[in-house]
């Protein structure tokens, strides 16, 4: 009776050990990358209906016609293209050598052909891909305050920093694109005459706890500009957004006569 179970319980380990194989092996197959489509797809590609170029492929990495959009890296597996680090999913509806379908994130059709133009392949030379936005002068401001007979200057200086910030969009065409942006590091510095009252540089990180993490991510610290002044002190406005969004959040930045600090959630 036990060497009947022990050989009914061999007979499973075997069967389970195969299944096992077998279902790893087809997990394998089933992420392997087809390089027949990737080859396909390599050259310029371009609206169908309007002819304008949209991106190249070329290698493993998919450029966007767009100057300000960087470069991803792509890959086709199971009739699935993949676009980008968060493995963006197009799903390719038609593709022939020179035709190429699928469907963007909002679900719409994408209708693309191969160009056979070589002056197309110019729209990339000309322009300069994953091109940093947002400038890169630095902007000063000097207030003059007046209170309690003391007169005040207020200095604050925008520096663009070489902290970048990704922030993604998407293109006219449905497509997940980054767009990249230098982050800003203000400096406060109030005096009254010669003496300095308060001196400090401000960073995006500061204002965290009135910002949402993946809008903060994705934000810079654009500007922060004097209010008013009274018996609590100097107020300022620092303002924290994604770049080019109609939305920014505001936190008030108070410091106090005799040189201290403090951040506020602004009240709407």
């Amino acid at each position: 009776m036990c060497k009947l179970k022990y050989i009914l319980c061999l007979v499973v380990s075997v069967f389970l050990s195969v299944g096992c194989k077998q279902q790893s092996a087809g997990q394998v197959e089933e992420r392997a990358e087809s390089k027949q489509a990737k080859q396909l797809l390599q050259g310029v590609w371009m609206d169908q209906e309007s002819e304008m170029v949209v991106f190249k492929m070329q290698g493993d990495t998919v450029y966007f016609s767009d100057s300000t959009s960087v470069p991803a890296y792509f890959r086709v597996i199971n009739d699935t293209l993949f676009i980008g680090d968060n493995d963006i999913k197009y799903p390719i509806v038609k593709q022939m050598p020179h035709v190429l379908w699928f469907k963007n994130t909002g679900g719409d059709v994408v209708k693309l052909v191969k160009s056979t133009d070589p002056e197309d392949a110019n729209v990339f030379k000309r322009k300069r891909h994953g091109k940093v936005l947002t400038s890169r002068q630095i902007t000063k401001t000097d207030t003059v305050v007046m209170y309690d007979k003391n007169r005040y200057h207020c200095y604050v200086a925008v520096n663009p920093s070489k902290y970048k910030v990704t922030k993604n969009s998407y293109n006219d065409d449905g497509l997940q694109v980054e767009n990249v942006y230098y982050d800003n590091i203000i400096h406060l510095s109030i005096f009254q005459g010669s003496a300095r009252v308060y001196s400090q540089d401000f960073r995006k990180q500061m204002f965290e706890k009135y910002v949402p993490k993946g809008v903060l991510e994705q934000s810079v610290l654009g500007n922060l500009e004097y209010d008013k002044v009274g018996a609590d002190g100097f107020r300022f406005l620092a303002t924290i957004g994604i770049p080019d969004d109609a939305s920014c959040y505001q936190a008030e930045v108070v410091v106090s006569l005799n040189g201290k600090m403090s951040i506020k959630q602004m009240n709407y």
